[in-house]
């Protein structure tokens, strides 16, 4: 009984006031900036994209996901062909159109 009484008596033990909160703080403000540097920009890169190859055109020159540099000469729902050099063509995936050679270009 003594022992029991002693158990219920003594103190409890003291934790550093805000630890825990301060670390939730910190969670958070580091899920932010991963937000705010990482998560949006990607996402309004895949968005720009989309819209680029919804307003596909033939005639239009574009680059592949591969590199292949071509011009379109048919559109289906899924699917391009693009003329890569006199009377080559190859049938590719709209998903792998990435851009027209005029966006990649850089100034200087």
């Amino acid at each position: 009984m003594m022992n029991l009484l002693m158990i219920f008596l003594q103190e409890a033990p003291v934790s550093p006031t805000g630890g825990g909160s301060m670390m939730w703080i910190m969670l958070i403000a580091m899920f932010a900036i991963m937000y705010f540097f990482m998560i949006r920009p990607q996402n309004k890169k895949q968005k720009e994209i989309a819209n680029f190859r919804k307003s596909l055109e033939v005639g239009q020159k574009v680059i592949t996901a591969g590199g292949i540099h071509g011009k379109i000469k048919e559109l289906q729902d899924n699917y391009a062909i693009l003329e890569i050099a006199d009377n080559v063509k190859i049938k590719i995936d709209k998903n792998s159109i990435f851009a027209s050679p005029e966006d990649t270009k850089t100034t200087k």
